[in-house]
């Protein structure tokens, strides 16, 4: 059984939030860390809570940690050296791996991401942010009596208009595609594939290869516990346009390029299910917009293309051990939207999003470095992923058609990675372990 009064909330609910702040932290002294945390930790709502009162709460918060955090808040060498090698590097250290190359590399980050005085991230989402500015304000008086620790950096959240669904600034409608956790009451959408086991992102039970193994120690730590992987991705809304009024004559053209980038319309109807014009109704039908596969109905890409980004992110049943491969992903855009018909302002808005895994190796970095940026992915030859891979202007896109397949070539970037990081998702008695650390034994000089 799934234990919902110790798993923070973030892992297996999402809340009505419209704004929010992600504020990363570093430790200068482990009893300042732990005066933090121990603060903190009263704000911290497990899962049960918030699905007893998410209809009244008006503000959530998180709170996770890198290796170097835990290792600053006094965590001892034995226990640290039982996290997996991944996390114990870091994000930076794993740019080659993950194709963070050229304007996408650790040292373009901004907010000190990939130094290794990052050790937390408190993260907040709000219902308005006139609720964000309060708990703004109160974070900071409280930082005042907490010496030595400080704010490294912060990001502001902020939905895009309208807010009955949730998209990204290219307007693709977005959170489409979640896997179900088993032990949930949640009910996959038709075609969404059957609840998952809770070990693939909840450390301590078992997953879809068995029971649980090789878990940090002590258990107190890892238990009900999660990795994830944050990303900031800029998104640049102007060469977006400009690349779709390039390749499209009429608006309808223009959005049937955007559709087969992504693999969706931007109302969320995929184009396996419509594959010649724009579907609202069924893109707002979560009884029917994930009700397909590829394998049989769509095999060689003429809907959907082979290289879209829907289609490597989320592969379904064209992919090997694809339940081993799935991710919770939790988040939300950042920056105010550009209008539709103004110039690119070169303001920097996009996505900070954190992708929830048990596993940062065989989940999150196997997307990244084979779903995302091989270049041979579905034997495609010159692809990356067309929305997030890392792009330098000589790959292409294919567009399969009858008799002759379209190729873009020359593919723009269309993101960029602002910042990264890998964190530790601790349970709530994890949290009060680490909050009440006895300090380490300082061993004498001979």
């Amino acid at each position: 059984m799934l234990e919902f009064d110790d798993i923070q909330h973030i892992l297996l609910t999402r809340t009505p939030a419209l704004t929010g702040r992600y504020e990363f932290m570093s430790f200068r002294s482990a009893s300042g860390g732990r005066t933090w945390l121990s603060g903190i930790l009263k704000t911290i709502q497990s899962a049960a809570e918030v699905l007893a009162s998410v209809d009244e709460d008006k503000r959530w918060v998180t709170v996770a940690f890198t290796w170097n955090g835990l290792k600053g808040l006094g965590v001892d060498e034995t226990s640290l050296a039982t996290f997996p090698e991944e996390f114990k590097q870091g994000m930076p250290a794993r740019a080659d791996v993950l194709g963070d190359i050229g304007a996408n590399h650790p040292d373009n980050w901004v907010g000190g991401l990939a130094s290794p005085d990052l050790h937390a991230i408190a993260i907040l989402f709000a219902r308005d942010e006139d609720e964000r500015e309060r708990c703004n304000m109160e974070h900071q008086r409280f930082l005042a009596d907490c010496e030595g620790v400080d704010v490294l950096s912060s990001l502001d959240l902020l939905a895009i208009p309208p807010f009955d669904t949730a998209h990204d600034h290219f307007g693709y409608r977005d959170r489409l595609s979640q896997p179900v956790i088993e032990g949930t009451d949640d009910v996959p959408t038709p075609g969404s594939g059957p609840p998952l086991k809770a070990g693939e992102f909840v450390l301590g039970y078992s997953d879809e290869d068995g029971p649980p193994a090789n878990l940090p120690q002590p258990e107190i730590l890892s238990r009900n516990g999660s990795y994830m992987a944050y990303r900031r991705l800029q998104e640049h809304v102007g060469k977006f346009r400009d690349f779709l009024r390039q390749h499209g004559d009429t608006s309808e053209e223009r959005e049937l390029v955007a559709a087969k980038l992504m693999g969706r319309w931007r109302s969320g109807a995929p184009l396996v299910l419509a594959p010649d014009k724009e579907d609202p109704a069924l893109g707002a039908d979560l009884q029917r917009n994930n009700n397909f596969n590829y394998k049989e109905m769509d095999p060689h890409g003429y809907a959907v293309p082979l290289g879209s980004h829907m289609r490597r992110m989320n592969p379904r049943d064209t992919a090997a051990n694809i339940n081993r491969r799935r991710m919770i992903r939790r988040g939300a855009t950042y920056g105010l939207p550009l209008p539709e018909d103004a110039p690119d302002d070169g303001a920097d808005r996009g996505i900070a999003a954190f992708i929830i895994c048990a596993s940062l190796i065989r989940q999150f970095e196997f997307a990244q470095n084979v779903w995302t940026n091989d270049r041979n992915f579905h034997e495609l030859g010159n692809e990356r992923d067309p929305i997030i891979g890392a792009h330098d202007g000589t790959l292409e896109f294919k567009i399969p058609k009858r008799p002759i397949r379209k190729t873009i070539t020359g593919l723009p970037a269309f993101t960029t990675v602002r910042g990264g990081a890998y964190f530790f998702l601790p349970g709530i008695k994890a949290l009060r372990y680490l909050a009440t650390l006895d300090p380490p034994l300082k061993r004498e000089q001979p």
